[in-house]
């Protein structure tokens, strides 16, 4: 069986090595030193200022929404996983979806102006599969009308853009850390800030509210534990390792699924990318799901990623995003991991070429 992705597992000797000295310490949540190490090792990785590590990406969503104090109007993407809407609907604001562009997938930045309202306080922007939104003009129209920015970075662990850290853009970046991401601690995500108040009010929001005894706001729990902390810390010395090795397996799929009639996302000039997807989108859904069926009748598992578009939620529908909806209907996410062979993209290939 070959999945989408499989989580990398460093050595079992270094996670161990880590989970001793929780034992020792009994010393195993609530802001521990690997936290705090992770953390340290995150912002020089990152090159960011501040980073709070938090239990997922979801949850790092929601507090950086809280923590800006949004309660309105969010103009944000519909070619997304579910959570980045459902976070924007959990804090009781309102998406508003603009489309996306047909190069990179992310949202259409040209669009946006259009969707602003009075009652528009921020813009929620996704870096869709690591490739990165037109952070220019998105900052410029921010300025403009006094917007904040979020960008959901969970696909975008290491990507830089002319020399600088993706996530060092908006006035926060939020990142997922789940075992199936190019970087993971099983469980995980983090927010990333500018300055020294926001990240505290980011810590307060995560920390119940309260620093010691003296309390401040209506927080909530999103901390992480130290086994999970352990995980990164293990991990992270493989990332440069990780992303050489995919792409390796994307310029495979590249050499062979060029000029076969599909389509794939266009990257930016001055892009450092992280390899963290390998999407393709089909001439049509029919062969779309001809090709998934081939491909599940032969143990590869390929995912529908991003479907459906979400401004077609049952709980949110949203106005018509005609090119979000196209692409959602026709674009499949192929295997790409450490783990993967040569062999064995050879072989998924050929099952795709075959019911072209």
């Amino acid at each position: 069986m070959i999945n989408v992705t499989k989580a990398f597992l460093p050595p079992l000797d270094d996670y161990v090595q880590y989970l001793e000295g929780l034992w020792a310490s009994g010393w195993i949540t609530n802001n521990g030193v690997l936290v705090q190490e992770l953390e340290s090792k995150l912002r020089e990785y990152l090159d960011v200022p501040h980073i709070q590590y938090m239990s997922n990406g979801t949850v790092a969503l929601q507090v950086a929404l809280k923590a800006l104090d949004i309660t309105g109007e969010v103009i944000t993407t519909p070619f997304s996983y579910v959570a980045t809407t459902t976070s924007i609907l959990w804090e009781k604001c309102k998406p508003v979806f603009v489309d996306i562009e047909d190069k990179t997938f992310c949202i259409d930045a040209d669009k946006i102006e259009a969707a602003i309202t009075p009652a528009t306080q921020a813009i929620l922007a996704v870096h869709v599969y690591g490739y990165p939104c037109n952070v220019v003009k998105i900052e410029a129209l921010a300025k403009k009308y006094n917007l904040r920015v979020i960008y959901d970075a969970a696909h975008a662990f290491g990507v830089r853009l002319n020399g600088v850290s993706l996530v060092n853009y908006g006035d926060l970046s939020t990142v997922s850390f789940h075992a199936t991401k190019l970087f993971h601690t099983v469980e995980g995500g983090a927010v990333i800030s500018h300055d020294k108040e926001m990240a505290k009010e980011i810590h307060l929001r995560m920390s119940f509210g309260h620093s010691g005894e003296d309390y401040y706001i209506a927080g909530i729990n999103g901390k992480n534990s130290e086994l999970h902390a352990a995980m990164g810390l293990a991990t992270l010395p493989f990332v440069s390792d990780l992303i050489f090795r995919r792409r390796i397996i994307s310029e495979l799929y590249d050499s062979m699924l060029q000029g076969k009639g599909l389509v794939f996302p266009e990257k930016v000039i001055g892009l450092e990318y992280n390899y963290s997807y390998y999407p393709v989108v089909f001439k049509s859904e029919t062969q779309l799901l001809q090709v998934k069926e081939a491909l599940d009748k032969n143990g590869v598992y390929a995912r529908r990623y991003f479907y459906p578009p979400l401004n077609k939620l049952p709980y949110h529908k949203g106005k018509d995003c005609p090119v979000a909806e196209d692409i959602s209907s026709r674009v499949l996410c192929l295997p790409l991991y450490y783990g993967l062979t040569d062999d064995q993209v050879i072989q998924i290939v050929r099952m795709i070429v075959n019911e072209l």
